[in-house]
């Protein structure tokens, strides 16, 4: 049998303990077991050449990075670090200089709006001031949107490029402007939920031939061991566990669901709410916390390398943000069988059916209270609901065919 190898790059913004980076690990992991008349040369290139997962990629994936930093962007460290690499690829191949009326323009846009994101800015110099890549790929696909789609389509040479969109283009910052309309120069565009393909369509209407859901693939299997690997809550708590998986940030609203447990608590509900996660929000949060008298009830945990026993050991699984493209929190908690409280919101609502495998509530302190109420007070429900959401699963084979058919075609 005549074996043909293919060269595949995948290029992704950090690789921190987050949704989409969660999701490129399985999706590296499936690579590397497929068998058959083909074989598969991987290669990462993490554009910020930090995150702490790096130590999780399958064996035979090469990480192009020179330097790598096992350390998170959320710590004071992992941020340091980040600051001296924007700082050089400003500096390298003068880019702050051929950059500068594009950030200006850009700039003036999101005041314009009032809504700076200084990072969507940062992340066009992080890609103009990248590694140079000589070698040329079979497919090169761009896992995440801002950084590292702008460096596949300006400075990658490949037969085939692909790239992948994790969220609401538009709600996340996105612009055709900001992008350049980087992505006219891909050959396939994957949303991860049907919503998000509509969201980006309506920034690049010409693209609906070229763009295609793909559902992110995770490893139940692993998810399903490694739930029972580590202690997990380790408080003695006795009463009912709420736990959320998310960053501290504004798209995730945590201090909607602060005041939910406000309002838990002044019910008499014997409850503890857990996050798994960190971000810049984490002040202003554990303030709104004190504020609240619930600094022993609602417990901003921090990162995790292993969430999976604290989910298995969790009562009920909360999922209440603005936004989001397709959630692995959501799918992770649903592989290990959690009822589950969701917002009504892009991306939940491809997850989540309502009263069949979770309850979905609207985005205010009332509703997520009265629909964690329903939960806490009813075991019939959240074990119906539970053994609903640990039937889903994305193909996995059949997903993976969508990238490597781009190979034969």
């Amino acid at each position: 049998m005549i074996i043909t190898v293919y060269r595949i790059l995948f290029v992704i913004n950090t690789l921190g303990q987050a949704g989409a980076e969660t999701a490129l690990l399985s999706l590296l992991q499936t690579l590397a077991r497929e068998k058959g008349e083909a074989r598969y040369e991987i290669s990462l290139y993490v554009l910020t050449g930090q995150g702490e997962m790096a130590s999780r990629l399958p064996a035979d994936v090469r990480l192009l990075n020179k330097k790598y930093r096992e350390e998170s962007v959320l710590t004071a460290k992992g941020r340091k670090y980040l600051k001296k690499t924007v700082l050089k690829a400003m500096f390298t191949r003068a880019t702050v200089v051929k950059l500068f009326p594009y950030l200006v323009k850009n700039t003036c846009a999101m005041l314009g709006k009032k809504r700076l994101l200084p990072d969507k800015l940062l992340w066009r110099v992080l890609s103009d001031g990248g590694m140079v890549l000589p070698e040329e790929y079979d497919l090169v696909v761009s896992y995440l949107e801002g950084g590292a789609a702008y460096f596949v389509a300006d400075h990658v040479k490949a037969a085939k490029k692909a790239a992948f969109i994790h969220v609401d283009y538009e709600k996340a910052g996105y612009t055709r402007a900001l992008d350049k309309d980087c992505y006219l120069a891909f050959d396939k565009i994957f949303t991860v939920s049907d919503e998000v393909r509509e969201a980006f369509l309506k920034a690049y209407p010409e693209l609906p031939d070229k763009t295609e859901v793909f559902h992110n693939i995770l490893n139940k299997e692993e998810i399903v061991r490694r739930a029972e690997e580590g202690e997990g809550f380790t408080d003695g708590f006795t009463g009912m566990r709420l736990l959320s998986v998310g960053r501290l940030t504004a798209q995730k609203a945590f201090e909607v669901s602060v005041d939910a447990m406000k309002r838990l608590k002044d019910a008499g509900k014997n409850v503890r709410w857990y996050v798994l996660g960190e971000g810049d929000q984490r002040k202003k949060l554990q303030e709104q916390i004190d504020a609240l008298g619930l600094t022993e009830d609602f417990i901003l945990y921090g990162a995790v390398n292993n969430p999976y026993p604290f989910m298995k050991q969790a009562d009920i699984y909360v999922h209440a943000s603005r936004f989001e493209g397709k959630s692995i929190a959501i799918q992770e908690a649903q592989i290990l069988g959690k009822p589950m409280v969701v917002s009504d919101c892009s991306g939940n609502r491809e997850q989540v059916c309502h009263g069949k495998d979770g309850l979905m509530c609207g985005l205010t302190p009332d509703s997520l209270a009265e629909n964690i109420m329903l939960l806490l007070e009813d075991e019939a429900l959240r074990g119906k609901l539970g053994a609903a959401a640990a039937k889903k699963n994305a193909d996995a084979a059949e997903e993976i065919q969508k990238l490597l058919s781009m190979l034969k075609g």
